[in-house]
């Protein structure tokens, strides 16, 4: 056994070495996405007199465009930045009616062109909204050409159960469904 136990320390420790290693490169990788971000708001703001509230949501843009299977990045012209192309409208109600109900006060929108990643096609206009409370962000919407891969068709592997348990059912599996209530129903008795 003592020969085991070695062997299984050392396996522990350069596992553990390896989280702490992965760990660090994921800090540095998101401390350089924040740094990047930050340049882009400060840049917006000092070359293109921008609202703070403006280029903070067109740095956002950018980012979540650019992890779009569509858009390598966003360019913003100094026109982004005008009174015609970004607004910010109190708005002290539901960012959206749908996923995003939080109550936000103010509601920034800016435009932009999303660049493709295949520089085969023109770019695209895009829309960015953001809805805020105080200088914090809470809520964000763009007009994404690309449909999230989340939204699509569920895998007919996971379970059919909850409040949506109907929609997904062909006929064998209700009537099998019906029949086990059936039997639970005849066991209890």
């Amino acid at each position: 056994m003592d020969s085991n136990y070695a062997p299984r320390r050392l396996l522990r420790l350069v596992g553990r070495l390896a989280v702490c290693a992965s760990l660090a490169c994921a800090v540095s990788a998101f401390a350089d996405s924040l740094d990047e971000r930050n340049e882009l708001i400060h840049h917006f703001v000092t070359e293109f007199n921008a609202n703070p509230l403006v280029a903070d949501c067109a740095a956002h843009g950018n980012f979540i465009a650019s992890t779009s299977a569509a858009f390598d990045h966003v360019e913003f012209p100094p026109a982004s930045f005008d009174t015609s192309h970004s607004t910010i409208e109190p708005w002290n109600d539901s960012f959206d009616e749908k996923k995003q109900r939080i109550k936000v006060d103010n509601v920034v929108t800016v435009e932009g062109q999303g660049m493709p990643k295949s520089g085969e096609r023109d770019p695209t206009p895009l829309k960015f909204r953001c809805g805020y409370v105080g200088s914090q962000m809470l809520a964000f919407g763009w007009n994404d050409p690309v449909p999230p891969l989340r939204a699509r068709a569920e895998p007919s592997t996971h379970s059919t159960k909850g409040k949506h348990s109907a929609k997904g059912k062909t006929k064998s599996t209700a009537k099998s469904s019906s029949t086990k209530s059936t039997k639970k129903t005849t066991k209890k008795h």
